[in-house]
């Protein structure tokens, strides 16, 4: 999720710090072995792993559990992490040339792995092992560094607004609507936590400690994170700007205090009942009802708020992808399970939308869009006009940056960092991850 204990917080800066220098100067993935189809007789063990939760594990033990029902002969042993745990492991593996056979992978590492030689070379595979009919050449496209391919996209996302219908009812608060401004949404928060004090409920999370709504703003005014060339597209001052935008919401408590946040990781304030709205991703969706519980059965999915009216500032990104380690003893046995994991009718029904929206086609058509599967497909198809192009691979460090911004979003809600100090840590950050 989206929180962390300070004793946590302080190894991934050290671990995030080291690794990142380790993981440039890392091992080579050599030649790649050639495609040739898997010999179901071989008895295979695979290493996958996977962020997420209990709800996704057990998901996963489902599709895996479908996967062993053709491959019997492949045993999958599957380990979860939350976020940043996660990708803390595997910049440590990534330094001893350690990677699990096949990961769940995130855009924001994709180039750093995939240049430094750490990720299979996929292209041999593709329309042979890893059926490519049922993937449009855009959703290929995705899996695409420097002319190679080292990731096939499973589902596409795009960010929006969660709220919670059953406990804006309880505090007799209208939901958000959607768009306006991000004064509209603040306004809006502050109704739902006055209105919730007694009961411990609050509008929302600090939106100032994720990058992905710096992002939106940059690119509402035509600018952008970064460029192709590593460039980024704000200065100090911008990025003061959004930061002190939270400070009134932090100071007054409008949004849930990080020290509640801590007392309730690895829950965020949403899915622990606590606020009545959050903006993310929006695949979040299913994870979020099934930490809730039995007696939320909806939830609200509308557009953030708008920076810049008529602006293409939303996009649709992969919400994950698959990739197989260079390393890899078996990278037939690995591609099957790929393949199977993105191209599965039966992965599709057990998944829904827990993944995002199937990128492929097959996956699709096992897919029962109903409620919020449903929901989320209707959101999607209802920002159309928002949406613009997607940003150009994340460079390399990418994911250190955004754990970096996390990290320092939780000192601004804690208030043991100012405003000031906040940039000049980041910009001191990019310094390193962008000239190492």
């Amino acid at each position: 999720m989206f929180t962390i204990r300070k004793p946590r917080a302080a190894m991934a800066i050290a671990v995030l710090g080291i690794s990142a220098g380790l993981v440039l100067t890392g091992c080579s993935a050599g030649t790649p072995q050639a495609a040739t189809t898997y010999d179901p007789d071989e008895k295979v063990t695979l290493n996958f792993a996977f962020w997420g939760n209990d709800v996704r594990a057990a998901l996963y033990d489902e599709a895996i559990a479908a996967f062993n029902k053709e491959f019997p002969n492949i045993t999958v042993n599957s380990s979860f992490l939350g976020f940043p745990e996660f990708w803390e492991k595997r910049q440590t593996e990534a330094a001893g040339g350690g990677l699990p056979d096949v990961m769940q992978f995130d855009y924001s590492y994709l180039r750093q792995y995939s240049e430094n030689n750490l990720l299979l070379d996929l292209d041999p595979y593709l329309g042979n092992i890893i059926d490519t009919e049922p993937l449009t050449e855009n959703i290929l496209g995705i899996g695409v560094v420097g002319d190679v391919t080292t990731g096939i996209a499973t589902s596409t996302n795009a960010w929006g607004l969660y709220t919670n219908p059953k406990l804006l009812d309880q505090v007799g608060v209208e939901t958000y609507e959607g768009g306006g401004s991000w004064d509209d949404y603040a306004e809006w928060m502050e109704s739902v936590t006055a209105a919730g004090s007694a009961e411990g409920i609050y509008g929302g999370t600090d939106w100032t400690a994720r990058i992905q709504n710096f992002e939106l703003q940059l690119r509402a005014e035509g600018s952008e994170l970064f460029s192709d060339d590593a460039e980024p597209g704000f200065d100090k001052k911008r990025l003061a700007e959004f930061w002190e935008s939270g400070e009134e919401a932090r100071a007054d408590t409008v949004t849930i205090p990080q020290q509640r946040l801590e007392e309730i990781y690895p829950l965020s304030g949403f899915d622990a009942a606590q606020t009545t709205s959050e903006l993310t991703w929006d695949n979040f969706g299913a994870g979020y009802l099934g930490n809730l519980g039995e007696s939320f059965t909806e939830l609200g999915l509308v557009e953030p708020p708008v920076t810049v009216e008529g602006a293409k500032d939303l996009y649709q990104k992969p919400s994950m992808l698959h990739t197989i380690s260079a390393k890899t003893d078996h990278p037939e046995a690995a591609a099957e399970l790929v393949n199977f994991l993105v191209n599965s009718p039966e992965v599709g029904a057990v998944f829904g939308t827990n993944r995002g929206l199937p990128a492929s086609e097959t996956q699709l058509e096992g897919v029962d869009l109903q409620g919020l599967d449903a929901q989320i497909g209707e959101y999607e198809s209802s920002i159309a006009d928002r949406l613009g192009d997607a940003p150009p691979v994340p460079i390399i460090g990418a994911g250190t940056l955004e754990e970096k911004f996390r990290q320092i979003g939780q000192e601004l809600g804690f208030g043991t960092l100012t405003v000031d100090e906040a940039v000049d840590q980041f910009f001191n950050e990019m310094d390193v991850v962008l000239n190492q």
